[in-house]
């Protein structure tokens, strides 16, 4: 007696619940739900404190829901559908690394090697000796009345081997980076640009007999062009987390960037700033750009060489 009292019970408690259509359609459940999917509809329907259980029922799974709760279940499962219906989002094209790890370490070579040479007494162009520091600092007032070649001869002196020994750390971790995400030459001529701009910045803003010198504005020009090239080729798939890559960088400059008793703050923060805005520029113009950027690399490396040059050979006149 009790045990049919018991049958009849379970089979009323049976019928009190309905599965969920696998389609979200109305009609009974003839098909089996995804593991995965039945999953996420139980999270949904628990967030929304919807009564649900998930059973396996020859071999096939079905989320129940009770009777005065199914319109709701399907509208809630509905609307989450619709809202994650293109998530998650198809992995962005892959891109082509270039492996010139090596080039960018002998640009690194070469900077300390110019940082030993400005160490020494040596007679140029009438000068006895060459007082580099002098000649090529970001000095403001005199890079507003023209001699614009400080913008970029500034950033190959460092005040000594602790300033240098940062810069290329620093800037090597990121530079090898950026290097095989574009190709030697555009990530140093980017580079080179936005450390200008910034000293540019840097020398409008601040007093006029302000000065100036190192790579750091060039390392975080870098930083900036990292972060905004991350940003638009994972845009689709970070959607409304899009500015992680700059919120990251931004965290960046205000550890590495903003401490020290002599660290120009504003250099820093321009050569960010210069960092995204070219970084903006160079995904348009790629996007634009018809012909391979591997004929032009070799081009844009002579080039940015010849920049720094030619500043030098300007400085000494």
């Amino acid at each position: 007696m009790k045990s049919m009292i018991e049958e009849q019970h379970l089979e009323i408690e049976q019928l009190d619940w309905v599965p969920i259509p696998p389609g979200l359609e109305d009609g009974l459940a003839d098909q089996t739900i995804p593991k995965r999917k039945l999953k996420s509809w139980v999270l949904v329907l628990q967030a929304r404190q919807i009564p649900c259980r998930s059973e396996k029922i020859d071999n096939k799974w079905q989320l129940l829901i009770p009777v005065d709760q199914y319109q709701n279940a399907c509208h809630e499962l509905i609307q989450y559908e619709k809202e994650n219906q293109n998530w998650p989002p198809p992995p962005p094209v892959e891109r082509k690394l270039h492996e010139n790890t090596a080039s960018t370490i002998w640009v690194l070579i070469l900077l300390a090697i110019f940082y030993n040479v400005t160490q020494h007494q040596i007679n140029l162009f009438g000068h006895h000796p060459v007082h580099w520091v002098e000649l090529g600092n970001a000095h403001a007032e005199k890079i507003v009345d023209g001699e614009w070649w400080r913008l970029i001869t500034a950033l190959t002196l460092h005040s000594g081997p602790l300033h240098l020994a940062g810069n290329i750390t620093l800037g090597g971790i990121f530079m090898v980076r950026l290097c095989r995400l574009l190709g030697s030459g555009r990530a140093w001529l980017l580079v080179l640009s936005t450390g200008t701009l910034g000293n540019l910045l840097n020398a409008l803003v601040q007093s006029p007999d302000h000065r100036s010198i190192g790579a750091s504005t060039a390392v975080f020009g870098a930083i900036g062009l990292l972060a905004t090239i991350n940003m638009l080729h994972f845009r689709n798939n970070l959607r409304r987390r899009w500015p992680l890559p700059i919120a990251a960088a931004l965290g960046l400059l205000a550890l590495l960037g903003a401490s020290g008793e002599n660290t120009d703050i504003g250099a820093h923060l321009f050569g960010f700033l210069a960092g995204i805005g070219l970084g903006m520029i160079s995904g348009y113009v790629t996007q634009k750009w018809k012909y391979p950027l591997e004929q032009i690399d070799r081009g844009l490396t002579f080039f940015s060489v010849f920049l720094v040059v030619t500043t030098w050979w300007l400085a000494l006149q």
